[in-house]
């Protein structure tokens, strides 16, 4: 049956569901730990309590506060919770959202309101580690605030001086990450956090993935600097309820120091025919469910759970980090103190992203990094069913890769090796725009890019094809031309 076409009479539910198992056969098996990325799974009775609560609420609108009370009090309860988990006192207040980015591109709004409002700004900055996640540049791009990159120092923090000496009269904002997502390293927020103090600048901590496992880390014991509002020029922080909150798809949060920040947050209108509108966040329609699954996550689970949690995954971490750094060759990158790490190759004899080709011949879902070249694990308690099964296929792939140097020169290792190489990034930046413009096209053109192979409904359509083709051999010259310039400057010398 063709599914892209309105059927004329509905379908059986056992049909619609037998489509739907066909459709998600070739996804990632992230219920069997395959997965390190993505996906925060804790087992099936989990998940059936979520969607219990969110069907209860499943056609509940968070759009009016005042029409869905419920709501508001599921809301409410949320952001209490983390907020004290955050240490902050009664003053912190905030808002649910659809999820980190949502949260991200909420601070951005904001501070640049704030700047403007506060401090006349009119050509608003901000300044973001190297490491930020990428909704940081989605924000400055969509609300047209310049961003400064400051650069990292040698343990993969941001580096502190760097951010004093790029603040100017345009600076809304200063961010730090506990932890950022490609490395698992916290940045330093007690430093960043004095320079924002003594300089009057909002300061906000990305913890969209920190945020509900660094408190309970410190609970069991770790020593961390402090990251969170225990810190004075902290003013919002984000936190994932959808990640180590274990909440359904669809569930972050961002708080702020007092509600005298957070208003500038709040979109309001009061010349609309439909009548007077004002918006706590991005959304307008925002889906009720996710709410009731966020608050039935925190209430099932309870401080107990999350600990118990936390132990299985700091446990599972540690044995891959010691499993990671005893194989020859490669090395975790910098000191994570929490659930996500990154690992380099240190030897020639070793393309860290033929090793994540032949992970996933093996059934590892794996993500790969650039700047340095590396491979990323986000770790969750079902990794520790995997952890040796995946620490024995790592030096096993580590070996095939030293014994088939020309490992490096297929399949993603060949294309990834190129990206990360080439040295003119708008030219990456052109061609990805253009592979995802036909992704989201008419034709829904699945690219892979090793081979120029096509998925989609059109087998025969060939312009996605040529496109990928063009793409591989513009970044093939591309990189030639840059490793013939750089040997001839060598042999200049």
């Amino acid at each position: 049956m063709n599914n892209n076409k309105l059927p004329k009479n509905g379908r059986s539910k056992d049909d619609i569901i037998s489509a739907l198992k066909e459709y998600g056969s070739q996804d990632p098996a992230y219920k069997d730990g395959r997965t390190w990325s993505l996906v925060y799974y804790l087992g099936e009775e989990h998940t059936s309590l979520l969607q219990d609560a969110y069907n209860m609420y499943f056609s509940a609108n968070g759009l009016n506060p005042m029409a869905f009370k419920s709501l508001k009090q599921l809301e409410s309860d949320i952001i209490r919770i983390t907020a004290d988990l955050l240490n902050g006192d009664e003053n912190v207040c905030g808002v649910v959202t659809s999820g980190g980015t949502e949260s991200c591109l909420l601070a951005v709004k904001t501070y640049r309101d704030y700047g403007k409002a506060k401090k006349k700004i009119k050509k608003p900055q901000m300044i973001i580690p190297e490491t930020a996640h990428v909704a940081w540049e989605k924000g400055g791009e969509y609300f047209g605030v310049e961003i400064l990159r400051a650069p990292l120092d040698k343990d993969y923090r941001v580096d502190v001086q760097a951010v004093k000496k790029m603040i100017t009269k345009n600076t809304i904002m200063i961010l730090g990450s506990a932890p950022e997502y490609p490395h698992g390293i916290i940045d330093p927020i007690e430093e960043l956090g004095q320079i924002a103090s003594a300089r009057l600048i909002p300061f906000h901590v990305d913890a969209c993935v920190g945020g509900y496992i660094l408190p309970f880390i410190e609970k069991l014991g770790a020593k961390l600097t402090p990251w969170d509002y225990r810190v004075p020029g902290v003013t919002s922080i984000s936190a994932d309820t959808h990640k180590y909150g274990f909440a359904a798809k669809g569930a972050s949060t961002i708080t702020y120091r007092s509600k005298d920040i957070l208003k500038y947050q709040f979109f309001v209108y009061e010349n609309w025919p439909g009548g007077i509108f004002a918006s706590p966040a991005l959304l307008g329609t925002r889906p009720g469910g996710s709410y009731a699954a966020a608050w039935a996550a925190l209430q099932i689970i309870g401080e107990k759970g999350y600990l118990k949690i936390t132990n299985t995954i700091m446990e599972t971490t540690r044995k891959l980090i010691n499993g990671i750094n005893a194989i020859e060759g490669l090395n975790i990158i910098g000191n994570p103190k929490a659930s996500l790490i990154s690992y380099q190759s240190l030897s020639p004899e070793i393309n860290i992203y033929a090793v994540g080709d032949e992970m996933e011949k093996r059934g590892w879902h794996i993500d790969r990094l650039q700047k340095p070249e590396a491979l990323h694990a986000m770790v969750v308690p079902k990794h520790a069913e995997v952890a040796d099964a995946y620490l024995s296929d790592l030096e096993e792939a580590v070996e095939i890769v030293k014994q088939h140097p020309e490992l490096s020169a297929q399949g993603d290792a060949a294309m990834y090796g190129m990206i990360s190489n080439v040295p003119f990034r708008g030219v990456i930046r052109k061609q990805v725009l253009d592979i995802f413009t036909n992704l989201y096209g008419p034709k829904n053109e699945m690219v892979n890019l090793k081979n120029a192979s096509i998925t989609s409904s059109d087998k025969n359509n060939s312009n996605i094809q040529a496109l990928s083709k063009k793409l591989s051999e513009k970044l093939l010259n591309i990189y030639v031309r840059h490793k013939q310039t750089r040997a001839a400057k060598k042999m200049k010398k």
